[in-house]
């Protein structure tokens, strides 16, 4: 996969002298990323300017992504020949990072199941419109975070750059990612408010990948998502009520 792969790129008409533009796979609403650490440094840079600006440009011309816009990534932790680790930079715009682990045996059984044809028929109905999906992200801004929880945020963040065994820790941009995804969380859990609660579900998820440990080994006690619970754990929680 080639950036302009990603991107789109231009093909010049030799007949009307005229270039036209090939939307590349970022065009679209949602966009699934497999196993994207398999893909080299170059082609995930391609990456950058459409998941913080909404964006991308080809050949000096500027095109808008669809709304709403979301990249959803997996990564492959284990046969990593041929992959390339992901750049700080990329991490950082990734709102959070969750480990899937096994499924559990209820669900695994469902699984074979749904497995049990020789021919699978994939059954997909939509579940909400694009406009409800908007409608969402604009209620986020209308939740009420006192000034104690973007405080509280604040110290966790300023805490993980501060921390024993942490290279780089976590920049203005996963502040602003945990205020946002703590208003999500309050939006589901039927609230117009964040509540400390909110943080504290949260930080692991938000935070954890946006830190560089010394060391990356994963051995116990040095992983980032040791360090965030251990913060947590230090930093007195705010008492706010609703």
């Amino acid at each position: 996969v080639l950036p302009s792969d990603i991107t789109g790129f231009n093909v010049y008409d030799i007949n009307t002298g005229k270039k036209t533009f090939h939307k590349g796979s970022v065009h679209s609403q949602i966009v699934l990323a497999d196993e994207i650490n398999r893909a080299s440094p170059k082609t995930q840079s391609a990456l950058l300017e459409a998941m913080q600006e909404r964006q991308v440009t080809v050949d000096g011309e500027t095109y808008q992504l669809p709304k709403p816009f979301m990249i959803l990534a997996t990564e492959n932790p284990v046969d990593t020949a041929g992959t390339y680790p992901l750049p700080e930079a990329q991490l950082d715009r990734f709102l959070m990072r969750i480990n899937m682990g096994y499924p559990t045996k209820e669900s695994e059984l469902e699984i074979i199941k749904s497995n049990r044809s020789a021919v699978q028929e994939t059954k997909l109905s939509p579940v909400t419109t694009a406009e409800e999906i908007i409608k969402i992200q604009e209620a986020i801004s209308l939740v009420y975070v006192s000034d104690d929880i973007l405080k509280y945020i604040v110290e966790i963040v300023s805490a993980t750059r501060e921390y024993d065994g942490v290279v780089m820790g976590v920049s203005p941009r996963g502040s602003i990612a945990l205020t946002q995804a703590a208003c999500g969380m309050a939006i589901i859990e039927g609230r117009n408010y964040v509540i400390p609660d909110d943080v504290k579900r949260l930080a692991t998820y938000v935070l954890a990948h946006r830190m560089i440990m010394k060391n990356r080994s994963g051995a116990k006690g040095t992983t980032a998502e040791d360090a965030i619970n251990d913060i947590l754990r230090s930093i007195k929680v705010p008492n706010v009520k609703g």
